[in-house]
């Protein structure tokens, strides 16, 4: 199965990476100004969200992703990642680190942590809300919570629909889906890393952005104060100048002299 994807621009690749509560519609404002930027650019939905069904087959993003890669006759990428994408991110990089030039990680979850209490309730509190059958009250749950204070209503209504998408498609998977998991070590990632943390977020994404400098042999770690949990959608254009900046010191773009 070949991911829904789009693909804008010319040289090196990059790769758009979205979040658990959004799909690749969230780098719009990343999308046409990175390609500008000198780069190939590719956003894909995983299994579950956007164009991307569900089948009734187990499946592995980060496998999907690389799957896809080759279809595209992409040998190496970075990859820019928020949230539940940079799990995915992270998983690609670790275990195949001969395909990953760089890797940008926003707001990113990562493998191995022990969930906070806060995030336990927000789980919680989601999964009643969808056995009683509100989705529209677990959509509204979801953009409270990863949504920060700076974000507009266009966004958080650009979220609301991502958000009840992916919840009509799963809700409605055929039996037989669902995703596998599978264990590697971060410490196998060779790329410069770029880990972004919200001020404004929970701890469980926090903390281990904090702490990937001790993890990576080449990572830095930035925290914006302002952001909540997706700040490429909350301020755009700073983020974007930010990804934009550690494309540039990590895989310059090779421009055509005109």
């Amino acid at each position: 199965m070949t991911l829904a994807h789009e693909v804008t621009g010319d040289g090196p690749a990059v790769v758009l990476l979205h979040s658990g509560v959004c799909d690749r519609r969230m780098w719009d404002p990343q999308w046409s100004a990175l390609a500008d930027a000198g780069y190939r650019v590719v956003r894909c939905d995983f299994r579950g969200f956007g164009g991307t069904p569900l089948t009734g087959r187990r499946h592995n993003d980060a496998e999907d992703v690389l799957d896809l890669l080759d279809a595209l006759g992409i040998d190496r990428a970075a990859l820019i990642a928020s949230s539940y994408g940079g799990r995915v991110a992270v998983e690609i990089a670790a275990r195949r680190p001969e395909r990953v030039t760089a890797v940008a990680l926003l707001c990113a979850g990562l493998p191995g942590q022990e969930p906070t209490d806060e995030l336990r309730a927000f789980g919680a509190r989601e999964d009643a809300l969808l056995e009683d059958g509100d989705v529209a009250g677990a959509v509204e749950l979801n953009v409270n919570t990863w949504l920060g204070p700076d974000a507009g209503e266009a966004v958080r209504e650009q979220v609301r629909e991502m958000q009840r998408h992916a919840f009509e498609v799963q809700l409605a998977a055929p039996e037989g889906a669902g995703r596998i998991e599978v264990e590697f070590d971060l410490s196998a990632i060779e790329a410069p890393c770029l880990a972004v943390s919200g001020g404004r977020d929970l701890p469980d994404f926090r903390q281990p952005a904090a702490g990937l400098p001790d993890v990576l042999t080449d990572a830095r770690h930035v925290e914006l104060p302002w952001a909540g949990h997706l700040p490429s959608l909350e301020r755009p254009a700073e983020v974007t100048d930010l990804l934009a900046g550690f494309l540039r010191a990590t895989i310059p773009a090779v421009r055509q002299a005109s």
